[in-house]
């Protein structure tokens, strides 16, 4: 076998299918070095998708940055450059700056209601008066009339946290009867569903009509400020013996 020499084939630099596990274990081995970064993945043309936290080209290879290290691939060997899924968590809600503010926002919290839609709600129908009791017999903070609590099982209208969990409830299955319409759900809570289904929208009385234009500007106030205790209003840290705005659900 004199005059034959044996070649040796140069390492090859790329991310072919027969060197995948190589990079494969190299990857592995640098990610458990240290916590994945939000970053991004690089897609090889084996279908391989490795996840890096940057990269740079050097010439005819990219050198992929990963938690606790690096490698070198051809560039011909990345298809694409693809971003990390990111689900960012829902932001807080700005505490509210109410009275009952805790049971508030743990009844928005439940039945997945806004806490500002409760807040003016209740500062419309009964200014945070747990006591209030309107021409019509509608009681406590939402102003539930008797049927309404009845259908709700509240055993002490005037109890604070039953009354807010079942208008809570209420305004949650109007929304859904409405298509999260608030003019409608909020009409319906005042002048009453039929009256709504009757006039097939807001029912053209003045009391009716008002009520959804106080609730919508108190909420749109509530969505745009941030509340301090030193701008609560004296009526809404001792909620006045006389009640404004006892309207809810009443049939005019």
């Amino acid at each position: 076998m004199s005059g034959c020499k044996s070649r040796r084939r140069a390492p090859s630099t790329g991310l072919g299918t027969s060197s995948a596990p190589r990079y494969i274990l190299l990857w592995l081995a640098l990610g458990a070095a240290a916590p994945a970064a939000r970053a991004e993945y690089a897609v090889l043309r084996s279908g391989q998708r490795l996840h890096i936290t940057g990269y740079e080209r050097a010439g005819s290879v990219v050198r992929l940055h990963m938690a606790g290290g690096r490698v070198e691939v051809a560039s011909e060997d990345i298809v694409a450059m693809e971003p990390e899924d990111y689900f960012p968590a829902p932001p807080k809600p700005v505490p509210l700056n109410v009275p009952f503010a805790e049971m508030i926002r743990a009844s928005a919290q439940k039945h997945g209601v806004e806490q500002e839609l409760i807040a003016s709600v209740i500062a419309v129908e009964s200014n945070f008066n747990p006591r209030a009791v309107s021409p019509k017999l509608a009681r406590g903070l939402m102003q539930l009339l008797p049927e309404v609590a009845r259908r709700f099982a509240v055993a002490d209208v005037f109890d604070p946290g039953q009354n807010i969990d079942a208008g809570t409830r209420y305004l949650k299955e109007l929304l859904a009867r409405y298509n999260q319409d608030l003019a409608l759900t909020l009409a319906a809570y005042n002048a009453g569903p039929d009256r709504v289904e009757q006039y097939r929208g807001v029912p053209p009385f003045y009391e009716t009509r008002n009520y959804v234009r106080r609730v919508t500007q108190d909420l749109s106030k509530r969505k745009t400020r941030k509340p301090t205790a030193s701008k609560l209003s004296r009526s809404a840290q001792l909620p006045s013996s006389k009640a404004r705005g006892l309207s809810p659900q009443r049939t005019p």
